[in-house]
């Protein structure tokens, strides 16, 4: 009698897997995407799948090519994968960052591009320095046009992969008078004359080699090398990026990319969505796997970020749940002002502790730096430990220390260690032979440096530009230190910084961080109030850095920006600061109209879903906003919270859901500190809408996304967002506001 053979024993390394996680893990031929949503175990399906391709003789290590976006998760991968194979080590594969993977092709291949496989890799600094002599050779002011403004706009074309014979004269514009497509030509001239390349060029370089026609067997090599493609976190791909893996998946067309486009917060970097959002339409045979059963978060804080999520237009649809306890609701808390936040926020950790909460599992995420000042200072008030992540603490950045500096030599002029930190800053031709000589000649008389400098310039001993400026400094600082005892502080604070020419220095710099050192200059005058006068201020700062100890262990809260806390988890998790132009941000919605307003929603999602456990909302009704007092209305995002997952929670009636409002004559929304909540955006379901996974509460008066409407004061203008008879409508002056729409009346 014959027997049938057996079947093949299930992999233990596939045991434990959901239906949805199996399923993308065996899915191994063809194009996959993986949509994984927040705390749904992506690195375990990357990884099972990457031990499935080796263990079931699909491939060898060498015919894989996985890709991360860092060094942390590529280490992460591999350990994971060989103990998923018993712990024999897994050598040979092409497992890297985008960037190390092109370098590596790149060194074999460098000739094709006029460089050899020797070639060096220039740090940002080096490249700053290469343009800045490009420039001033070209008699470019570098004042008016900074290198790292001019660093940054080729930094945006090779993101796009445009060589500089890819530019449009009219795209460059008068950037750097008119010349930023020669000079951009001439720094990649200068990199191959030097055998270099910048990070952008990996890519660049890598791209162009392969799509010539000349290199097609090259093309070939590599499409026979690697039968299977893994790519993480793709929707925070680039152009480049993107190219580059199409061009390597063309042969095989085995490509998995795993991704969550809810999740895509870094556009303002280079990261494009869409590339995500038309994975289907590139390839039009590939399988979509949603991975929706969430292992992190309660089912109130699943339903509050759907809710928020939901109203996005750009997105592929998924609905998180989980089958764990519905936890407790997200709790939205109005306050009065920032101060208020940060005590009831600080109150609320405290609390906690009392409860045995270790405060490793406590995080704070603001939206912009600035808002951290009064969360640490409330901290070390109370002496509860925490570190800041993503950058220094708000009193040791580099432009409150400078400010700082010019604040303590008003106070106290022998101050020689401030006094040559700020001396040549901003620059003003002082060079370091110059301070120097202050330095001897302030030591062998026994002086503080200003007195010093004093001297030196009634005996005539500096010349030309240094001597100038020096005088002119000079006199600066003893007219500040005359209205010590007449000025108010903060206004002598903020007359220090714009007549030292430091604070126009950064509103002048074009680098990414600049706007946000601007922000907390601010924040810093903004927080002299609250003391009697500059020195008091002064003494007060001290005693906080004296205070700042590093912190040991691991008992400490965590403070961070949302932007930071991507791919992170807590039990307890704060937002404050949920006050329309705060977040979502102004400046993103001006500048990206729709797409930044979605953006900074899905960057609202992320944040809700950091949390396991409790997740805490804040809005204020006043908050010092860049120097000034606004009264703030809470966030259009507080509205698209789902009732059924929030709980409401008042002080002096700030926050009353269906408070009536009313609207002045020209249709704007009125400064309120109520909140007024509108029928619900969003109801929790066990599964995603198939068709239309975004909602619009729709117009009373019939206004869609995307009608052109004219307005009596403020002229023509697009719809960007509906809430019933509210409409946020971005005008031809590049200023969004949100109107009634009986004001208004549409364009046909």
């Amino acid at each position: 009698m014959m027997t049938s053979p057996a079947a093949p024993a299930f992999p233990p390394y596939l045991d434990g897997l959901n239906p949805a996680q199996l399923e993308a893990a065996q899915a191994l031929d063809g194009p996959v995407l993986v949509l994984a949503g927040a705390g749904t175990g992506k690195t375990r399906v990357l990884t099972t799948r990457l031990a499935h391709l080796i263990q079931s003789g699909r491939a060898f290590p060498s015919q894989i090519l996985a890709v991360t976006f860092t060094n942390k998760a590529a280490l992460e991968m591999k350990e994971r994968v060989s103990k998923l194979l018993g712990g024999a080590p897994v050598e040979g594969w092409a497992l890297g960052t985008f960037h190390a993977l092109a370098a590596r092709q790149l060194r074999r291949h460098a000739d094709l591009v006029g460089l050899n496989s020797s070639f060096t890799i220039l740090d940002p600094d080096d490249c700053l320095r290469l343009i800045k002599q490009i420039a001033e050779a070209r008699q470019i002011d570098v004042k008016k046009t900074p290198p790292k403004m001019m660093m940054a706009m080729i930094d945006r074309w090779k993101d796009r992969a445009l060589s500089p014979e890819d530019i449009n004269p009219k795209e460059a514009g008068d950037i750097a008078n008119g010349q930023m497509q020669a000079i951009y030509a001439e720094y990649q001239t200068r990199l191959r004359s030097v055998n270099a390349c910048d990070f952008g060029d990996l890519l660049l370089h890598m791209i162009r080699i392969l799509r010539n026609p000349a290199n097609d067997q090259l093309l070939a090599d590599y499409h026979r090398r690697y039968k299977y493609i893994m790519v993480d976190e793709y929707q925070d791909t680039n152009v480049a990026q993107y190219m580059w893996l199409r061009l390597l998946a063309q042969g095989s067309n085995n490509l998995c990319c795993v991704g969550d486009d809810d999740q895509s917060i870094y556009g303002w970097r280079g990261a494009e969505v869409g590339n995500i959002l038309r994975f289907e339409k590139d390839f039009p045979s590939a399988k979509i796997v949603r991975l929706e059963q969430n292992y992190r978060s309660t089912g109130h804080i699943l339903g509050a970020a759907g809710g928020v999520i939901a109203n996005n237009t750009g997105r592929l649809g998924k609905t998180l749940w989980s089958d764990g306890e519905d936890g407790q609701k997200v709790r939205v808390q109005g306050l009065w002002d920032g101060e208020a936040e940060a005590r009831f926020v600080i109150e609320e950790i405290e609390s906690l502790q009392h409860k045995r909460v270790s405060l490793s599992q406590v995080a704070i995420l603001v939206r912009a730096g600035f808002q951290m000042r009064e969360f640490e200072e409330r901290l070390i008030q109370m002496g509860v430990p925490y570190r800041v992540f993503g950058g220094p603490r708000f009193y040791e950045r580099q432009e409150i220390r400078d400010a700082l500096a010019y604040f303590r030599v008003v106070v106290q002029p022998a101050d020689d260690l401030a006094f040559e930190r700020i001396v040549n800053l901003p620059k003003r031709g002082i060079g370091d032979a110059t301070i120097k000589n202050i330095r001897e000649y302030a030591r062998t008389n026994g002086v503080p440096m200003t007195v010093a400098t004093g001297d030196m310039i009634a005996k005539n001993q500096f010349k030309g530009k240094a001597g100038n400026a020096l005088s002119l400094l000079m006199t600066d600082f003893a007219r500040w230190q005359s209205l010590i005892s007449t000025t108010a502080h903060g206004d002598l604070a903020g007359q220090i910084l714009d007549e030292s020419g430091y604070l126009t220095m950064w509103q002048t710099d074009k680098s990414p961080e600049a706007q946000g050192r601007v922000e907390n200059l601010k924040e810093l005058i903004a927080g002299m109030e609250e003391f009697d006068s500059l020195p008091a201020f002064l003494e007060h700062v001290a005693l906080v850095m004296e205070t700042q100890n590093a912190v040991t262990g691991d008992e400490y809260v965590s403070l961070m920006t949302l932007h930071g806390a991507k791919g992170l988890e807590f039990d307890c998790v704060y937002l404050p600061g949920w006050e329309d132009g705060l977040f979502p941000s102004q400046k993103s919605m001006d500048e990206n109209g729709l797409k930044g307003l979605e953006e900074e929603r899905r960057l609202a999602y992320v944040g809700i879903t950091r949390a396991r456990k409790q997740a805490t909302i804040t809005f204020a009704a006043n908050r010092r906003m860049y120097g000034n007092w606004v009264n703030a209305l809470p966030s259009r995002f507080v509205e698209e919270l789902p009732e059924d997952h929030i709980e409401a929670v008042s002080e002096s009636g700030l926050y009353r859901p269906g408070r009536s409002q009313h609207w002045d004559s020209s249709g704007l929304e009125p400064e309120r500190t109520s909140y007024q909540r509108s029928t619900p955006a969003y109801q929790a379901t066990p599964q995603h809408a198939p068709q239309n996974p975004s909602y619009t509460k729709p117009s009373v008066a019939g206004f869609q996304l995307g009608d052109r409407v004219r307005h009596a004061t403020f002229g023509e203008g697009r719809v960007i967002h509906v809430a019933g008879a509210k409409l946020d409508i971005r005008f031809k002056d590049g200023s969004t506001k949100r109107l009634m729409d009986s004001f208004v009346e549409k364009i046909s």
